[in-house]
């Protein structure tokens, strides 16, 4: 009696069966795009307008809207981003711990607050003793996180994303449509290019 192998052979190229792999990374190679930079990854598009800030071009977008154009066909792209870092002190153990404590104090009021529905008794005892017990945890925590970094890192900052121009993007076959509204809008773009 003849047992069914229970290795399966990969599919190599110059093997028949190529036709019934799927299209992606496990199967066979997805089609090229007509830059030869990769699959097509959707429909062609071009720039009708380039803004200097996000407000422009959603106000863009929002005209567009309002005038029943198929604004699912299109984007607000941003270009030129900078990621910008901004300090907003120094860290301390002192501060790392009080931070610490803050964050383990909501932590508490919640535990706290789950046990406190399910007690019969003083139930307000209980959330404090968990908000209290909480930020003690929370500021020995944070004191010792911020001493095992050495100080490598004594400051706190906030990243955040920042593009110097807002490009609104629409499907090739609607362009002449958006640019005719555009028209009548009276917000001039710095700039609309072929993408």
């Amino acid at each position: 009696m003849d047992r069914p192998s229970s290795q399966t052979a990969a599919w190599r190229p110059g093997m028949p069966g190529r036709d019934n792999l799927p299209s992606g990374p496990g199967g066979q190679p997805a089609p090229p795009s007509a830059d030869g930079h990769g699959p097509e990854t959707g429909a062609p598009t071009v720039t009708i307008g380039s803004y200097p800030d996000y407000p422009s071009a959603q106000r863009v977008v929002d005209y567009l809207a309002d005038n029943r154009f198929p604004v699912e066909r299109s984007s607000i792209v941003g270009t030129n981003l900078t990621l910008v870092e901004t300090v907003l002190g120094r860290m301390t153990t002192g501060r790392a711990a009080l931070i610490g404590a803050g964050t383990g104090a909501w932590f508490g009021l919640f535990i706290g607050l789950l046990f406190g529905v399910f007690t019969g008794g003083n139930w307000v005892a209980v959330i404090l003793v968990g908000l209290v017990v909480g930020a003690i945890w929370g500021a020995v925590f944070g004191a010792v996180a911020h001493a095992i970094t050495g100080g490598q890192r004594d400051f706190t900052s906030a990243s955040a994303l920042r593009a110097g121009q807002y490009a609104v993007i629409v499907d090739a076959d609607l362009a002449d449509q958006a640019r005719q509204l555009l028209g009548r809008m009276h917000l001039t773009p710095t700039g609309a290019t072929a993408r």
